[in-house]
């Protein structure tokens, strides 16, 4: 593996030299030498853990992060390119850049875990210290190693520093490594700190014990799953948010989903007892990723899922301005389309009734908001077109969830005329905090537990609890199964879920593209239920067989 190779050659590089006299010995600063001695160099490493799980599923770029969602049952590819997974033959070959990023960077964050569990030990510092960064460590080994066995099932199993090169790698067996992130994360869970007394985006016992449910899931121990699931759905601190809060909880239209994705709604310090984990994004501070006057280094959820309404014309005129702040979709390019599936099909029970298809949630109405248009102030409706609209592509007029922008409420930087609401062509991004785990998941994952115990009953009662929330129709228990629980994820969490995970954890990424993405569908094979080993992984493993998926 490239991160292991490339680390562990500095390492013996810095410390091969013999003559004492060059020997540096740092007194006042930390360096390579006395880095893992101290709290505070291997507490830095420990951050750097929190900011490579932001890069990996948030703001590496416009491309990687949405490898959880393109190629999936959840959007399409509104213009044609490798990147967003049309062409999976290229997508998913061996030599693609894209599973070797997520190999690449997932390693990566095994290698800085391994490295303070094995220092942590011999550091010179309290054991309450040592438990503290134990704890974080080993779920952000689980965490990674989550990933990687749900993505390419039996991977190489790494649990110690490697401090010399190795070349001879071997695939552990699926359960073996599911068996290690159990163990990482069950640690974890009896030493996080409680969630209550963590700052905002710190790990807490709660999200180690959601995670655990999900994993328990994967390994088909669904009493366990149900157990974990309960710890934290009965826990006190918990509970999904049921009236309006937060910064914008007094507009119209609006309601309490609404509210769970406006700007600074996200975390336990607004009073939001739902979330679990949220990733933080701080604008215009060092290391908080997003800008005010731009989208580099952000997570761009706008850009990628709001439509190109640009395109837009009716009888040759604009009817909208573009880009602007407001039910639009700000500076969207609509290179993320949702599937009719997602958009149509599993509203088609309670469309109207429930508030996650609202139109200030999931968007088809527009209002024509371009003073030179004759059909200025009018509804324009993504399900009945009026005549003489052009559009040229799939990419410029469709239905898409607010969630993933701050309508009426982008920086101030981004703004190119306040007044009127345009912005300038460099917003994209989503300027909220983003939630990893939020406690309507932790209801899902139990119902998927207790539909592997046969019991659809309580099933039921939890997809219901959700759906009683969302002020949905409940599901009778007749009703419930897997493809009706994933349906379900799809209604509460959209492109908010790394879908990708989801699917390729059950085996049933290739079942749900064929039947409900018919963009992929002709393009999508089994064997893409696991990505394929790097190529160059497997060529620079000389000294054993780094055995290569079915099919590749």
């Amino acid at each position: 593996m490239k991160k292991i190779v490339f680390i562990t050659m500095i390492f013996l590089t810095l410390s091969s030299c013999q003559k004492s006299f060059l020997d540096e010995e740092p007194l006042d600063f930390l360096s390579d030498v006395n880095a893992y001695d101290t709290y505070e160099g291997l507490n830095a490493t420990v951050n750097n853990l929190y900011w490579f799980s932001r890069r990996i599923f948030f703001d590496r770029d416009e491309r990687r992060p949405f490898d959880f969602i393109f190629g999936t049952d959840l959007v399409f590819d509104g213009q044609p390119s490798t990147d967003r997974h049309t062409n999976m033959l290229a997508a998913y070959d061996p030599t693609s850049g894209i599973p070797a990023t997520h190999w690449d960077n997932l390693y990566t964050m095994v290698v800085e875990s391994n490295i303070i569990i094995t220092r942590t030990p011999e550091a010179d510092i309290s054991e309450e210290q040592k438990t503290e960064l134990l704890a974080q460590a080993k779920f952000f080994r689980g965490f990674a190693y989550r990933a990687l066995v749900y993505m390419w099932g039996g991977v190489p199993l790494v649990t110690e520093e490697i401090t010399e090169p190795r070349t001879d790698f071997v695939r552990a067996p699926k359960e073996e490594v599911l068996n290690q992130i159990i163990e990482d994360l069950q640690y974890a869970s009896e030493n996080l700190p409680r969630i209550n007394d963590v700052r905002d985006g710190k790990l807490s016992d709660l999200a180690a014990q959601h995670l655990l449910a999900e994993v328990y899931l994967a390994a088909d121990r669904y009493e366990d799953a149900v157990e974990a699931a309960s710890v934290v759905i009965d826990d006190p601190a918990t509970g999904l948010m049921r009236n309006r809060f937060g910064s914008r909880s007094n507009e119209e239209p609006g309601d309490v989903y609404w509210d769970l994705f406006r700007m600074n709604n996200q975390n336990r310090g607004s009073g939001n007892t739902e979330a679990l984990w949220v990733v933080q994004f701080e604008t215009d501070v060092l290391g908080g990723s997003t800008v005010s006057g731009g989208r580099g280094g952000s997570y761009m959820l706008e850009r990628q899922h709001a439509p190109f309404i640009r395109n837009v014309r009716i009888d040759g005129v604009a009817p909208f301005l573009f880009p602007r702040s407001g039910y639009t979709g700000g500076r969207g390019i609509g290179w993320a389309v949702p599937t009719h599936h997602f958009t149509n099909e599993i509203w088609e029970n309670d469309f109207d009734g429930d508030i996650r298809n609202a139109n200030h949630n999931f968007v088809r109405e527009f209002t024509a908001d371009n003073p030179d248009s004759p059909l200025y102030g009018q509804i324009i409706s993504t399900e009945n077109r009026p005549d003489g609209v052009e559009i040229d592509t799939t990419r410029d007029f469709y239905p898409y969830q607010t969630k993933v922008t701050t309508p009426f409420n982008h920086p101030d930087g981004l703004y190119a005329d306040r007044e009127r609401g345009i912005l300038q062509n460099s917003a994209g991004a989503t300027y909220t905090d983003q939630y990893m785990f939020r406690l309507a998941e932790t209801y899902l994952l139990r119902a998927e537990a207790y539909l592997g115990l046969g019991d659809t009953e309580a099933a039921a009662d939890d997809i219901n609890v959700i759906r009683s929330r969302a002020q949905a129709a409940p599901v009778p228990p007749g009703e419930v199964d897997i493809d009706y629980i994933l349906d379900e994820r799809m209604r509460e969490l959209g492109v908010e879920e790394k879908r990708r995970l989801t699917l390729m954890r059950l085996g049933l990424l290739y079942d749900r593209v064929i039947r409900y993405n018919p963009y992929y569908a002709d393009e999508m094979e089994e064997r893409y239920n696991l990505w394929p080993i790097p190529a160059e992984e497997i060529e620079r493993n000389i000294d054993a067989e780094l055995e290569q998926n079915p099919g590749y």
